[in-house]
């Protein structure tokens, strides 16, 4: 299902509820655990409802009232048991509205810090018994007018406490990498306070989110679970005529494109500049045009108020093929999953000639012309993540330099002439302070090559690191062309004194078919002997993604034994590559 049908996926909680009645069994499962101060029955059925619809099988346990104090704080309690992989906090505005109306002025103004101080004890609990990921719910905001619009001024104001609460869980959410927030005040807004909140309903059922909040609430959620497992966009793929700018190529003086800041040129300007932080962030921006290559670049060289620029196009394919054979041939370029793609085209005809040719691409429909562009990407919240490094500022100028490999490779028939030419460098290191963001990043976004889909956060990492169990290893790779940075990640666990297993490793897409493998590989094998072991294990767990590694081991010369993959370390002649 295409994760742009709105209607359908997010905003209608009875067709969540039918959900529950369909077969999930095909899907992944996991266990998600709702703490809240509220009866949650319904907000657990619709994120589990539309599980479905993103692939999981969710299956949701509730805590009941008073969750911290019998759930949290209680390490026999039903939460520890259930053993879930997600765990989310919702503790409600109106429950704090009702138990700092009873309080005075000086409690009023101190408990912004005093929830802090729960939260803080929350996570702390939680994080030290489960490993789970932790989703903490903002507080929606709830202004009792009692100081009319000096309520922004005065701190024992409950608005002002609350938006402070909401400032200090972001901060506090910034130093722990495995907490995440769920920004309930964004659902607020969009719906308006009315369709947010329903007086009735709270006062006889203690339902603090009406019913046409839920299924958005269960989308926002949605969004960070699927982006635990991986599962989110890496690349937006941009149309040109009248979608990035007003004009046609070849047909229309650059000079009279409309692209700059007055009349509909604004709306075409702002539209690129949204573009251009997706790319700073470190979205794929590639140009898919049916168009002659050299002038359909003449407006991002020489048009003046052009915002975007060739050098944050990472891909730039100009054709006279279809749109779906130069997506196709992008898709080659780049080497990410179809469902990793949005594609931005104003014309339905290409749209729906995608969609029916290339159903995994998500293709929004940009209906209502260039104004409304933007804020209608901003409502799909396409692009979620789960965090952000420098490695991710750098990704564009990656995948220019891949592009410019696999133009190279195309002009060299013999494989071993193309891989010694390129003069690959690669660096090995065990995991520190200073690459363990980006071996968890890398972890989180590893789909295809990914031979047992095990991710981790930084956290998790770092005990891993630490662990006299494990042996970690990191690899970056560079050639002539330039620095791919960190691209694979191996970690090693003692399982006897003879062999080592490979719990984890994970590697990037873009370096694939250069002999990163065998490298990787001989260097496993020189450790093992340096440790003093014999054996190398591997294990194959087969997702819905990773079929591209399932040969991986039998490939590389391991032994099929016991239900996994055995390699003898000492009998194992170095493979032939061509990095150093």
């Amino acid at each position: 299902m295409n994760p742009i049908d709105k209607t359908l996926n997010t905003t209608n909680f009875l067709g969540l509820k039918k959900n529950l009645k369909k077969d999930f069994s095909a899907f992944k499962s996991m266990k998600v655990a709702i703490l809240a101060d509220f009866p949650t029955q319904l907000l657990a059925q619709g994120i589990s409802g539309l599980g479905f619809n993103r692939g999981l099988d969710l299956e949701v346990w509730e805590a009941g009232c008073d969750p911290i104090k019998l759930q949290v704080l209680n390490p026999s309690s039903e939460l520890y048991d259930f053993n879930p992989s997600v765990i989310i906090v919702f503790q409600s505005s109106q429950k704090l509205l009702g138990k700092y109306n009873k309080g005075n002025v000086n409690e009023q103004s101190l408990f912004a810090l005093h929830e802090l101080e729960l939260i803080e004890r929350t996570y702390s609990t939680l994080s030290s018994q489960l490993n789970a990921k932790i989703i903490f719910y903002s507080y929606s905001e709830i202004d009792d007018s009692v100081f009319g619009n000096y309520t922004n001024k005065i701190e024992s104001s409950f608005l002002f406490q609350l938006r402070k609460l909401n400032f200090s869980l972001m901060d506090y959410a910034s130093k722990k990498s495995n907490l995440y927030i769920c920004d309930v005040s964004s659902i607020q807004n969009s719906l308006g306070k009315e369709l947010f909140f329903q007086p009735s309903i709270y006062i006889n059922a203690e339902m603090v989110l009406s019913p046409g909040a839920i299924p958005l609430l269960a989308d926002k959620t949605l969004h960070l679970i699927s982006s635990f497992q991986g599962k989110f966009k890496k690349c937006v793929i941009i149309d040109l005529d009248t979608t990035t700018w007003r004009g046609i190529i070849g047909a229309d003086a650059i000079e009279n494109f409309q692209i700059g800041s007055l009349g509909i040129g604004k709306a075409f300007a702002d539209f690129k500049y949204g573009l251009k932080k997706l790319k700073n962030r470190g979205i794929i921006v590639p140009v898919c045009s049916k168009n002659i290559d050299s002038v359909a670049k003449d407006p991002f060289e020489k048009h003046l108020d052009m915002v975007l620029r060739l050098d944050g196009i990472s891909v730039f394919m100009a054709n006279r093929e279809s749109k779906t054979d130069t997506l196709r041939q992008i898709q080659n370029t780049l080497n990410i999953g179809f469902d990793a793609m949005v594609f931005l085209n104003d014309n339905p005809f290409d749209r729906n000639i995608v969609r029916e040719n290339i159903p995994e691409i998500c293709v929004p429909e940009l209906t209502g012309g260039p104004p409304d562009y933007l804020e209608f990407l901003y409502s799909l919240n396409l692009f979620e993540t789960v965090s952000f490094s420098y490695e991710d500022t750098q990704r564009t100028t990656r995948y220019q330099v891949k592009a410019q490999r696999v133009n190279l490779k195309k002009n060299i028939t013999d494989e071993s002439d193309f891989l010694e030419s390129l003069k690959m460098t690669s660096l090995v290191e065990d995991f520190n302070p200073f690459n363990t963001p980006i071996v968890a990043q890398l972890s989180e976004r590893s789909n295809q090559f990914n031979l047992r889909s095990i991710r981790y956060s930084e956290s998790e990492i770092e005990l891993l690191s630490n662990s006299r169990e494990c042996f970690t290893f990191c690899f970056s790779l560079a050639d002539k062309f330039g620095d791919n940075g960190l691209i694979c990640a191996v970690i090693l666990k003692r399982i006897s004194d003879t062999i080592l297993f490979i719990d984890t490793w994970f590697m990037s897409c873009r370096v694939l078919k250069r002999g990163v493998e065998a490298f990787v590989l001989n260097t496993l094998v020189a450790i093992t002997r340096q440790e003093g072991y014999s054996h190398l294990k591997g294990e194959y767990i087969a997702t819905a993604k990773n079929h591209l590694v399932k040969d991986h081991y039998q490939s590389l010369g391991f032994k099929s034994q016991d239900g996994g993959w055995m390699l003898e370390a000492n009998n194992h002649f170095p493979k032939k590559c061509y990095i150093r």
